[in-house]
């Protein structure tokens, strides 16, 4: 069995990590893969309930992402992650842990502030930006851009299922997913 890889999409809340990855996930299942999900609010849920929104806790919550990832990588998944992931530093501890099994690609899903906010369906960035809810990332949090992201698409230029091309373009061009659909 090879090896799989791990598409990390990181970004801001609201500037289409899940919707990117919903969209290449069925694609990549047709295509003879096994696709698994850790989408960050899922995880936070089941795996990292109790942690909360310190530095030390969204440190920990992506290391525990990037360790199940790079377990699913090692027996063989596209692993599809999508979690704001806001320090470089701990991006890079999950790109070595998952570069022990398999083939890591960041995706920054650049999107600005104000489009998320326009996006926001929960009403995060009204409540944010009123200081109803602290330690918001991209409000009153930094998150720190990708230095060298394997990929970068900027959301309010593309639509949902053009990022998604892009994506499996790049993919295609690393020679990680097969070409064809498998019969």
């Amino acid at each position: 069995m090879s090896n799989g890889f791990t598409l990390w999409f990181t970004g801001l809340s609201g500037a289409g990590k899940t919707t990117i990855a919903e969209l290449v996930g069925p694609e990549l299942e047709r295509r003879g893969l096994k696709v698994e999900y850790l989408d960050g609010d899922v995880v936070r849920t089941h795996l990292s309930k109790g942690l909360g929104f310190s530095k030390e806790d969204r440190d920990t919550n992506i290391e525990r992402i990037g360790w199940v990832a790079s377990r699913l990588s090692r027996h063989g998944a596209a692993v599809l992650v999508s979690a704001i992931s806001p320090y470089e530093e701990t991006r890079r501890k999950a790109r070595a842990m998952v570069a022990e099994h398999g083939t890591f690609v960041e995706v920054f899903v650049a999107t600005s502030v104000d489009e998320c906010a326009r996006r926001d369906v929960k009403g995060l960035y009204e409540k944010a930006f009123s200081g109803e809810i602290k330690e918001f990332t991209g409000v009153s949090d930094p998150y720190e851009e990708p230095a060298e992201p394997e990929l970068r698409i900027d959301t309010e230029e593309h639509e949902p299922a053009e990022s998604a091309e892009i994506v499996l373009g790049k993919l295609d061009a690393l020679g990680l997913i097969p070409s064809q659909v498998t019969a």
